[in-house]
């Protein structure tokens, strides 16, 4: 699943280990999902959604081919 969520982080101005802190989680877990190794749970990506005031399809979209 490919994803912009490096792009709407640093817009904020926000490190990887305050998203994580914001979503409770570690900032490894926001390292493997900005870099594509893994794939939220569906109450996470709510979560991401919510921080970032957009859709879940905002942020991830399926990848491509």
């Amino acid at each position: 699943m490919e994803n912009v969520l490096p792009q709407l982080r640093k817009e904020r101005g926000w490190s990887q280990q305050h998203l994580a802190e914001l979503l409770g989680v570690s900032r490894q877990t926001v390292i493997s999902i900005e870099k594509g190794r893994f794939d939220p749970s569906l109450p996470l990506a709510f979560r991401l959604a919510q921080e970032f005031g957009c859709a879940i399809e905002d942020i991830f979209a399926p990848r491509a081919g």
